[in-house]
């Protein structure tokens, strides 16, 4: 079973990002804060689970957690300051919309930038290893799928239902057949050469 946070004497939220590697759609982050001494023998990390799994601890996350928020940057700010720095700008507007600010930050990956005064400290793997930042992992996940499916509604062409906006082959070759629509990154290799 996952640790419940990195540091046990501090406030700690848990942050990590959803979609950074798609075509299409924004980059979704959230920020997690659970209870001291929280367990469950299912959370881990969301690419670990499957749907319905995600769709079940999305509802125990948001029942038990002590605050949690979600955040998400757009793909033309995604184009304006690349994915890594729009991934960390969506992980800061979750922390900025928890109610309670921590008093430490666990950051899925290696890269982070400095939120406030907050301590924080990279966790590679870090969605595998503790639960605040699963947490935020499945919530991130969750909410990004499901603003996909609403998009697909208006961009069916594109199966966005089925590929999330990630580099699937039918994915690339729709965006072939009929270019690419205001949802899709612009800076990044959307086509197959």
């Amino acid at each position: 079973m996952l640790q419940t946070q990195l540091l046990a004497d501090r406030l700690e939220a848990g942050v990590d990002e959803a979609g950074r590697g798609c075509l299409a759609g924004p980059v979704f982050a959230a920020a997690v804060i659970l209870p001291k001494g929280f367990k469950n023998e299912i959370i881990n990390d969301s690419k670990k689970l499957n749907e319905k799994q995600r769709a079940y601890l999305r509802e125990v996350i948001e029942r038990e957690a002590l605050y949690y928020a979600v955040a998400s940057v757009s793909p033309k700010e995604i184009d304006e300051i690349n994915i890594l720095n729009a991934s960390i700008m969506a992980m800061h507007l979750a922390l900025e919309q928890l109610t309670t600010q921590p008093k430490h930050i666990a950051v899925d990956g290696n890269r982070f930038k400095p939120y406030k005064n907050v301590t924080h400290q990279c966790v590679v793997k870090g969605d595998q290893k503790f639960m605040n930042i699963a947490a935020a992992s499945i919530l991130a996940k969750t909410y990004r799928d499901e603003y996909m499916l609403k998009l697909h509604k208006t961009f069916p062409f594109y199966q966005w239902n089925t590929n999330k906006g990630y580099p699937t082959k039918k994915h690339r070759l729709a965006i072939a057949e009929k270019g690419s629509c205001i949802h899709h990154r612009k800076s990044f290799k959307l086509k197959n050469k």
